[in-house]
């Protein structure tokens, strides 16, 4: 939209301006698309540089006038291809030169020089517009000054006020210009911005972040089969949200159902429905979920907890496209996309013969594996602030901010539950901090606040005496010692956990002689 406000203060059209009314007497109009004056003469402190124009703004309708004016002048500009059209205005033998202003090939005003009359007007037609002007209530005095000063205008002259004008609507156009560009860059900066740690309804500018969004951007337009895996929190199904949602099936429907929270019979008759009297109580013919989302999604939430006969039903659907609903005797024809998701590992339960080998090499054409908010520390903060948003939004409370120390502590904390259990610490926290605008470490979880101390304690068993080596050695052998702890002596997960290699651990904990078999023999 032409800000035409900003445009009248621009310096190149304020200098043109004085140039025209010095050297021909006459006015710049300024009217949007629609024909609506967007200068100042109406303003009863104007300063007028044509007489005849502050003549006619003193007439009782003079405005009127002006406005009929440019009204017709817009109603021509806008259908015209003119670059000039000389307009006979409201006052016999008074003209307006009207040149349009183009935004990206689109009319959006005009510029209009008013007023003035051709060199060839002659007397008697001077006569008759001052015999119009007193009619319309100008004093005969008025009327006698305004035709005397009204500027004749030459044919050279004409084309000065061409050139002149044109510059001005140029200048239009390219001010708008300009700002459309500044806000397009400023848009994409904030896009970007947005964007980079943004996918769907994720959130996250970590490396392992990052990396899963490359991957969803890659399989966007894929109709493959999903398996996502990860702790329960980490958003398993945001992910499923923002593949659907990217993918071709994004104008259908996407369904979830969480396969752990049904028994076997229930999560038949869920997914794939049934019909009137199969069991006791199946009153009438019920859809299940894959005759629901027929040309969508649909996602399996903790596909790790369905029986072996229920993996026999899914990778049917699966391979041939059918399903049997509970006490039907014909099948029928399903196409939907999978996208299953498990904190579990599958691998390990097929190794049991607890989950079918060819199911889950059906369902794992793409992996996705979500990090737990603990391996992506870097996401806390934007997770914190986000959160924090939306529940005060929610709310309508002020937006409040985090203590330093509070934001140390949350910092602090691992995360057991993810994302989920960060989530509603900030809804509680907002809820206790009530009208405060500052969040401090009273109001966090009693676990928050014990992690924190329990690291303290743990810390004074290091002796901050003698040489740096020595201090750095002692908190290098209370890690391996915990972490042996907490893996079980897993080394390799306790490797990854600490970020070194495995054979820098193993050599570590021979030093250390922190081996529990070394111990035990």
């Amino acid at each position: 939209m032409m800000n035409w406000q900003d445009i009248k203060k621009l310096h190149v059209v304020s200098k043109l301006e004085g140039i025209l009314g010095k050297w021909f007497d006459v006015d710049l109009v300024f009217a949007d698309s629609y024909g609506k004056l967007q200068s100042e003469h109406l303003s009863k402190t104007y300063a007028f540089r044509s007489h005849f124009m502050k003549v006619q703004m003193q007439m009782p309708y003079g405005h009127e006038f002006l406005q009929q004016d440019m009204e017709k002048i817009t109603e021509h500009m806008a259908e015209a291809k003119d670059e000039m059209w000389i307009y006979d205005s409201y006052f016999k033998g008074v003209k307006a030169a009207c040149f349009p202003v183009k935004i990206e090939g689109e009319f959006a005003g005009t510029v209009v020089v008013y007023p003035f009359v051709m060199d060839t007007m002659t007397s008697s037609e001077f006569e008759d517009l001052k015999k119009q002007m007193i009619e319309c209530q100008a004093t005969a005095a008025d009327a006698a000054s305004a035709c005397e000063k009204v500027k004749k205008m030459w044919p050279r002259e004409m084309e000065y006020t061409r050139e002149l004008v044109s510059l001005v609507a140029e200048e239009v156009s390219t001010y708008h210009d300009e700002i459309i560009k500044r806000e397009n860059q400023i848009h994409a900066l904030s896009s970007e911005v947005g964007e980079k740690y943004r996918y769907h309804t994720m959130i996250g500018k970590s490396k392992k972040m990052q990396q899963i969004y490359a991957l969803l951007e890659k399989i966007s337009n894929s109709e493959s089969s999903v398996m996502i895996q990860g702790e329960n929190g980490t958003g398993k199904e945001l992910v499923a949200k923002a593949i659907h949602f990217y993918s071709p099936r994004k104008e259908r429907l996407f369904l979830a159902v969480n396969c752990s929270a049904f028994n076997d019979n229930l999560l038949d008759s869920e997914l794939f429905g049934h019909v009137k009297g199969a069991f006791t109580g199946a009153v009438k013919d019920k859809k299940g979920l894959f005759e629901t989302a027929d040309g969508g999604t649909l996602f399996l939430d903790e596909i790790g907890d369905t029986s072996l006969s229920m993996q026999v039903k899914l990778l049917r659907v699966l391979q041939e496209g059918t399903y049997l609903p509970v006490g039907a005797s014909s099948p029928k024809k399903a196409d939907v996309r999978i996208i299953a998701a498990t904190n579990k590992n599958l691998k390990e339960m097929m190794a049991k013969g607890e989950f079918r080998e060819d199911l889950y090499y059906r369902i794992n054409v793409i992996n996705v594996n979500l990090p737990g908010l603990k391996d992506r520390h870097e996401d806390i903060p934007l997770l914190m602030d986000y959160f924090l948003k939306k529940r005060c939004d929610e709310s309508g409370k002020p937006m409040k901010t985090f203590a330093k120390k509070t934001m140390e502590k949350m910092l602090d904390y691992p995360w057991p539950g993810n994302v989920r259990e960060l989530e509603n610490e900030i809804e509680r926290l907002v809820v206790l901090a009530g009208d405060d605008k500052m969040i401090t470490p009273e109001h966090l979880s009693q676990r928050i606040l014990d992690h924190g101390a329990s690291n303290e304690v743990a810390f004074k068993g290091i002796n901050t005496q003698g040489t740096m080596q020595d201090a750095v050695e002692q908190l290098e052998m209370m890690m391996i010692r915990e972490g042996l702890k907490r893996c079980n002596f897993n080394k390799s997960k306790l490797a990854k956990e600490l970020d070194v290699s495995r054979a820098s651990l193993i050599m570590k904990v021979e030093k250390y002689g922190l081996d529990k078999r070394a111990k035990a023999a």
